[in-house]
């Protein structure tokens, strides 16, 4: 019997969308926020760098405000189905804050079983952000032998680490990195399902 487990990023992987561009076209600064998210997931700026030009950009939106828009962003329910079936063995591991995704975590069900950065908050605003979260570190930390699940560049080295590294790309383009380190390349949910689902 197969013991794997399983590691999924969440924008684009999980959800239907990229969080942080989403919300920004609804608050006006889409160009901006979707100019530094290409920019990373093609690797041209480091996830870091990029990640905290991000949050700065949101830093004048309530926490709730912004956590509630990320609430109702679409979910890829097979994908989540199978998440929520297999909840022991499965893994969410994403940049985004905690503070922003705590509606979408808590309707996936992944409280304890996500790893994600941490900001400090204080009267409804982010005051700093005190943890990105480094996904080697994660995929460090991981004994028994898994299978990873992302589309962006800094998916890309959890990806080439896992037993199986799966790039997915119905959401949006699999980022040339992870092309090149993935061990197979998915482009519809209900096959990349059907894939994980032999692997149990």
């Amino acid at each position: 019997m197969s013991r794997y487990i399983f590691l999924f990023d969440l924008d684009s992987t999980v959800t239907k969308q990229e969080i942080l561009p989403t919300i920004s076209k609804r608050l006006g600064i889409y160009e901006r926020m979707s100019e530094l998210t290409e920019s990373t997931m093609r690797g041209e700026i480091p996830f870091k760098q990029s990640f905290l030009q991000r949050v700065e950009l949101l830093k004048d939106v309530p926490v709730s405000e912004v956590n509630e828009m990320v609430s109702r962003i679409q979910l890829n329910n097979h994908l989540v189905d199978f998440i929520q079936k297999n909840h022991d063995r499965c893994h969410i591991v994403t940049g985004n804050l905690d503070v922003w995704i705590d509606g979408v975590i808590r309707k996936l069900g992944m409280e304890r079983n996500t790893f994600c950065s941490k900001a400090i908050v204080k009267n409804d605003y982010i005051e700093d952000v005190f943890n990105i979260v480094d996904k080697n570190a994660v995929i460090g930390q991981m004994v028994l032998p898994f299978v990873a699940i992302g589309d962006g560049n800094n998916d890309a080295e959890m990806i080439e680490a896992a037993e199986v590294g799966i790039g997915y790309g119905e959401v949006r383009e699999i980022a040339p990195a992870v092309l090149a380190c993935a061990s197979h390349a998915i482009y519809d949910e209900e096959k990349l399902v059907e894939f994980l689902e032999r692997l149990l």
